[in-house]
């Protein structure tokens, strides 16, 4: 549930261009772009915005001098400080960036369409005008050429013994003509293909896919080489399938677009050529077409450059870049950027270092950098009406998911905005009181305000169809849009012109943008204008000088606080009547620097100084300059907590609140773990999604996209504390018996406070029940203490000493409150006020008896529940399905007479410990005369039937039947009549156990000596 964030951008454009730019290639040690033209290479620096180097390639003729060369790769060899440069007439130029020397490495007389090299750059491999496919080694020795078009489908090819075929499978009425194999029909390449080959390799090396059109067909296919030249697979035939070709780094899938019936799909292969998923483009057939796929180079973006096709009535086509990234088997679309006819693309590339990195070098020689980042759009969470929202970009569609209502795993969601236009940025409001908002910024530089409303009497919800046809109500409306306001952006050369939004006030934005210097920022404010145009003032931007990457704001204090790229954090006064940008200082009065630039920075008070947390993508989190822990993977401040989820796989939750910054700092990096609730262990990889305030629910995103709920010990233990300290006992009470929370601590929390609010907690729990499972639950024992000690130091004032006398003294007063309040659902009766009385500890062998009162009552009672037939019904069927009869005139009556009485010796002797339960509660209530009976009784019936046992199964008795009298001697009525008795009595020999007596357990410890 993460949204792509703009960080950074930067924006460069010399003003003595060489030529038209054709492509590029990064220079990653200098942090220069080395770009092609139909003349030769320039290095531009992007910090400076000036060109560093040109070299010429038509002096040596290696290009013509009238501009119509072409350049059809472009490689940095970072080993050798020189370019690797491919044309289309065949030369292979390497370009020595010190000196500007040119040596012809190689010439292909049928001239050259692709160079590519292997990502460890030990292989490159060149396309020739002829289809052919040569590859060399980095010092360009061949090693072996190859055509394009093979007739072989490869080593993979599939092996089947016949089963499943389709002439052996039934066809119906089609007949036997349908047995046969149809070809696949597939059409020949786009008119707009340019029908060049395109070459991808995989991540490591060990393969590559070349996309060419066939000469036979005019169709597209893909084919799978290995590093050793070896042709693995062939795609199978697929209409429509388009030019662009990247092979996902991680290994899995290769992608490639297709053009269908009646929609336009990215479609992805597997290693052996066969189809394996897709997913739908945004655009109506016919409209856009694709010009390349780039996987980033962790494998979680998929970039997809598109353009319009050129038509009457579209002469001006323009061009689109859209970052697609999947989860839980859905692809969402996270940004759209939208070059409008005069900055048409020339080429794209992510960076091979820095894995969010996009460049794009357009027309005119413009390039743009873009710096991406996850990011979690959630709402405050602060305040009991915060609904807890969480926020997922895809494409036009925003999926809003309120966790207060329900948890609503991804891709599905709550509610579902749909947009006339792909979205960029989603705001929620810093301030508390108002919840309820969102802000939508699309490609448009539109920004629309939407709002969820509850429902009232009036105008009650309506009842959706639910499973079962029963139906449920929405406890809220699904936002409802209230304005969209127009943002001018005075023909911004970058689409993405505005960044960081963020949401200060009910009517102020905060938002940055690129300076018009090298390494500054804007900070605008955006105001919404009352007026009915429903534009937007933006005043005079504060300019920063560094490069902006956070821009967070607190909901308590409202303050703001920016991160530049260097690490230095920055205090922004927006609210000053001149806004300022001041250092953010420490207590010690030096300015604050990040050790490494963050990727999510907040902010909270403790010790009454304002602190920033920081956590970079390498999982070092920071308070202050400090850094506190290196292996947290997410967290999140909630209220008077830090919580973290760690690479051990646990979910940390400190209090903030009485606690000092070098005490939270020592928490976090111990090594030993603690003892208290304030650790809890989590699934593997699972990630901080947003916490829903009142519930103390903490939802995690687990890395196969799912969610888990689950509530943190310490939050429920805060929460619970805070309705104590209310006097609220019936929300505590619900909570701690819904998560199993000793009820010891409604009393241990604050002995004084429940004693003196006794009456209120019995009208607040309102029920018998509750208030019976309240009281069985009562132990000496100072909870407080033991299992859920306080992270802060308890006031003195807050202990009260009973003496060792807990439970007595809360049974009397919660005695006199029910006597007070003698209400018709509280009120006891008189037989039950003795349980109050009754002490906690049952193992103790003498208890002065209670004073008596009508016994019959509450002595029917308890024999009641301890002595009634709990049989479940497994234990019942399995009495009913008694596979012998009791009925007179049964033929195995004696065998089943047998089954009974054992079942019923078996039962007397289990009661032994129910009995023993009893009695001691008859001891304690001053029954000892009804318990000396009963145990007396018990004790004569054991003795009665270990008596019995050898008078009932004697040892006469044998389960077999008498042998069958056969020989010589026998007649054919006695073989008969001894074959039928065989036959009745056959089933008894499966029951052996019947014929063997049971046997008693000689333990008498169920007695009590008392009563002896």
């Amino acid at each position: 549930m993460r949204n792509l964030k703009l960080l950074r951008t930067r924006e460069c454009q010399p003003s003595q261009p060489f030529g038209i730019p054709q492509g590029f290639s990064l220079r990653v040690d200098r942090g220069t772009l080395l770009i092609s033209s139909e003349y030769g290479i320039v290095e531009l620096d992007p910090v400076t915005q000036e060109v560093t180097n040109k070299i010429s390639l038509t002096a040596e003729g290696f290009l013509p001098e009238d501009g119509s060369g072409h350049i059809v790769g472009i490689e940095d060899i970072p080993d050798q400080e020189s370019v690797c440069v491919a044309t289309a007439t065949g030369d292979v130029i390497l370009c020595h960036l010190n000196t500007n020397q040119l040596e012809c490495v190689g010439s292909v007389d049928s001239g050259l369409t692709v160079m590519s090299w292997s990502p460890d750059q030990e292989l490159v491999l060149l396309a020739t005008g002829q289809q052919t496919l040569i590859l060399m080694t980095r010092d360009f020795e061949p090693i072996m050429e190859n055509q394009i078009h093979q007739d072989d489908f490869g080593e993979g090819k599939f092996i089947t013994v016949g089963w499943g075929k389709k002439e052996t499978q039934f066809h119906g009425s089609a007949g036997k003509q349908a047995a046969h194999t149809k070809p696949v029909e597939v059409s020949p390449a786009l008119s707009w293909d340019d029908h060049r080959p395109r070459i991808s390799w995989r991540g490591d090396g060990q393969y590559f896919a070349v996309s060419a059109v066939c000469p036979v067909t005019g169709a597209r296919k893909i084919r799978v080489w290995s590093r050793e030249f070896v042709l693995q697979s062939t795609s199978e035939p697929v209409p429509g399938l388009e030019q662009a070709l990247a092979w996902k780094p991680s290994g899995s899938l290769i992608v490639s677009s297709q053009d269908k019936a009646n929609k336009h799909d990215v479609v992805f292969f597997e290693k052996n050529g066969l189809l394996h998923g897709e997913f739908t483009l945004p655009f109506q057939k016919g409209q856009v077409k694709v010009n390349e796929l780039l996987w980033n180079l962790d494998s979680m973006v998929l970039a997809v450059w598109l353009e319009d096709l050129k038509s009457e009535m579209n002469s001006r086509p323009k061009t689109y870049v859209q970052l697609w990234t999947t989860g839980n088997y859905h692809w969402y679309l996270k940004q759209s950027l939208h070059f409008g006819s005069s900055r048409e693309i020339t080429s794209l590339a992510w960076d091979p270092e820095i894995p969010y990195r996009l460049h794009i070098l357009c027309q005119r020689w413009l390039y743009l950098c873009y710096d991406w980042q996850w990011s979690t759009d959630r709402s405050t969470s602060e305040g009991a009406n915060d609904s807890a929202g969480v926020a997922v970009i895809d494409g036009d569609k925003l999926l809003l998911t309120t966790f207060q209502h329900a948890v609503i795993p991804p891709p599905l969601c709550t509610y579902q905005l749909q947009l006339p236009c792909a979205v960029n940025q989603v705001a929620f409001p810093m301030k508390p009181s108002s919840c309820g908002y969102l802000a939508v910024l699309n490609v448009n530089n539109s920004l629309s305000i939407y709002k969820s409303c509850g429902y009232d009497d009036k105008n009650p919800p309506a009842v959706q169809n639910g499973a079962g046809g029963t139906g449920f109500r929405d406890p809220i409306r699904a936002p409802q849009l209230e304005k969209t306001y127009r943002i001018d952006t005075k023909e911004e050369r970058n689409p993405l012109w505005l960044r960081l939004v963020t949401w200060v006030q009910d009517d102020l934005f905060l938002a940055a943008s690129q300076g018009h210097l090298p390494a500054h920022t804007h900070i605008h404010h955006l105001k919404l204008s009352s007026a009915e145009e429903a534009c937007i003032d933006i005043s005079i931007p504060v300019s920063v000088d560094g490069d902006i990457i956070s821009l967070s704001c607190n909901p308590k204090t409202q303050l703001v606080a920016l991160q530049l790229s260097d690490g230095r954090v920055m205090k922004y006064l927006w609210a000053a009547e001149t806004p300022t940008v001041i250092p953010w200082l420490s207590s010690s009065g030096s300015s604050i620097r990040f050790p490494s630039p963050c990727m999510q920075v907040a902010q909270a008070v403790i010790g009454g100084q304002d602190t920033i947390f920081g956590l970079t993508d390498r999982c070092r989190f920071f308070i202050n300059d400090t850094e506190a822990a290196s292996n947290v993977t997410s967290f999140i401040i909630h209220d008077e907590f830090l919580l973290v989820t760690t690479h051990s796989h646990t979910c940390r939750c400190l209090p903030l609140k009485n606690t000092s910054l070098k005490a939270l700092q020592a928490a976090l990096g111990s090594t030993s773990v603690p003892e208290n609730e304030t650790l809890r262990k989590i699934e593997r990889g699972s990630r901080i999604v947003t916490i829903v305030p009142p519930d103390t629910k903490l939802i995690l995103q687990v890395p196969r996209g799912n969610l888990e709920t689950i509530h943190h010990r310490a939050l429920v233990l805060a929460q619970v504390r805070k309705w104590l300290d209310r006097i609220q006992f019936k929300e505590a009470f619900e909570c701690m018996r819904k998560l199993r929370i000793n009820l010891n601590l409604l009393y241990d929390h604050n002995p004084k406070v429940f004693l003196d609010n006794v009456e209120t907690f019995i009208k607040q729990v309102d029920s018998v029940n509750y208030i019976n499972l309240f009281l069985t639950e009562l132990k000496e024992e100072d909870f407080t203490k033991t299992m859920y000690p306080p992270l802060e130091p308890r006031d003195a004032s807050e202990q009260l000493n009973s003496d060792g006398k807990k439970v007595n003294l809360i049974c009397n007063a919660m005695r006199t409150a029910m006597e007070k309040i003698n209400g018709p659902k509280i009120g006891l009766h008189e037989d039950s006020k003795v349980l109050l009385n009754m002490p906690s500890h049952l193992d103790f062998p003498l208890i002065s008896p209670a004073p008596k009162h009508s016994s019959s009552a509450l002595l029917r009672e308890l024999t009641r529940c301890f002595l009634c037939s709990r049989r479940s019904s497994k234990n019942r069927r399995k009495a009913e399905r008694k596979k012998h009869s009791l009925k007179e005139g049964s033929p195995l009556e004696d065998i089943a007479l047998l089954e009974a009485l054992g079942e019923i010796v078996r039962n007397v002797d289990n009661l032994k410990g129910e009995v023993h339960s009893l009695l001691k509660h008859l001891v304690l209530f001053g029954y000892d005369g009804h318990a000396q009976e009963l145990q007396q009784a018990l004790q004569e019936t054991l003795q009665l039937m270990e008596l019995s046992l050898p008078d009932i199964w004697t040892p006469e008795l044998h389960p077999f039947p008498a042998n069958t009298v056969l020989g010589p001697n026998s007649t054919a009525n006695i073989i008969t009549a001894a074959y039928n008795q065989q036959t009745w009595t056959s089933p008894a020999i499966q029951d052996l156990e019947l014929f063997i007596p049971p046997k008693l357990d000689k333990n008498i410890k169920w007695k009590l000596n008392i009563l002896q």
